[in-house]
């Protein structure tokens, strides 16, 4: 018997009431998921809940062709082959569970607060980049990385230890049961940022006008500064800033290639652990460098004014 018109509409009506949104296919379920945000305490990050997934990591033979081709004009091409050389060979990793990751790299803000309650001293100098030079400064750090920042500005001139012990009072705010926060690794950090795409960029293989901000990416902080939380748009998993403005500290140990690398998502804790990976690009750095699958290290004592770092937390 078919059931009247008028009843389905009924019962169509009751099941937003009791799911709260609409009925919507899997592809799109894992969209509204991945756009999900939540807060451990007034002064945490914005959290962005990511789904699992499967991420084919790294860059392929035509994207290397594409990016040295695009880069003769600021760099060799030697430079830029042995640089992509890092991102091969491009490998399959399954994130056998959901986790989340920051909306944003942390904050001024937020790393502030830390330093307040803990007294935690992240001073010493940082290296800074001025004319496409590295300079090391005394007086710099992360109040004063030489440039002008608000509140709502990364964090930068803040080492690798500096995020483990910022993390570690993260973690002092939760209970157990909760899931603990951590970096993320360098899969996971990737998995985010394409947010299901395969091309360069999270929006496509051009890098455009106004996407990011680095050295030729057409924004207004180009070449000079970091740019606010948000001031660029957000990839279909949620994720703001994911490209460009200072490159962001992963979990990982520094290896050259991927040859060996782990394929389950996990964080690759052998290699020269005295480096960290980073990933990202930054205000510094010339467009070709900002891509997914790029990838450079940092010593872990390491302050620059160009390098702060997003956060990850297990689900439980």
């Amino acid at each position: 018997m078919r059931m009247p018109g008028r009843w389905i509409a009924a019962l169509f009506t009751i099941a937003l009431i009791l799911v709260g949104r609409p009925i919507v296919a899997a592809s799109e379920e894992i969209v509204l998921r991945a756009g999900q945000t939540f807060r451990d305490c007034a002064d945490c990050p914005e959290m962005v809940k990511t789904p699992a997934g499967n991420l084919l990591m790294g860059s392929s033979a035509a994207e290397l062709t594409q990016t040295v081709n695009g880069a003769v004009a600021t760099n060799s091409p030697t430079f830029v082959k042995r640089s992509i050389g890092f991102e091969h060979p491009q490998h399959p990793v399954k994130i056998d569970r959901p986790f989340a990751i920051s909306k944003y790299r942390v904050t001024r803000a937020e790393f502030s607060t830390f330093v307040r309650e803990t007294g935690y001293s992240a001073v010493g100098g940082c290296t800074i980049w001025k004319d496409h030079r590295y300079v090391d400064l005394a007086s710099a750090g992360w109040l004063n990385p030489q440039f002008d920042q608000t509140d709502r500005d990364p964090v930068v001139c803040v080492s690798w230890i500096d995020a483990k012990a910022y993390i570690a009072w993260l973690n002092s705010k939760v209970t157990a049961g909760e899931g603990s926060y951590r970096l993320p690794s360098e899969a996971e950090w990737e998995y985010a940022v394409r947010a299901g795409t395969q091309t360069a960029r999270w929006w496509g293989d051009a890098i455009g006008s106004g996407n990011a901000d680095c050295d030729g990416c057409g924004s207004q902080s180009d070449r000079q500064k970091t740019a606010p939380a948000g001031s660029f748009q957000t990839n279909a998993f949620g994720l703001s800033d994911a490209l460009g403005n200072a490159w962001e500290w992963t979990e990982d140990c520094w290896n050259e290639n991927y040859i060996g690398a782990p394929t389950d998502g996990h964080a690759w804790m052998a290699g020269n652990c005295d480096l960290h990976a980073i990933r990202g690009g930054s205000w510094t750095n010339f467009p070709w460098l900002l891509r997914s699958a790029a990838r450079s290290q940092a010593t872990r004592d390491r302050r620059s004014n160009y390098i702060g770092f997003r956060v990850a937390k297990t689900l439980p």
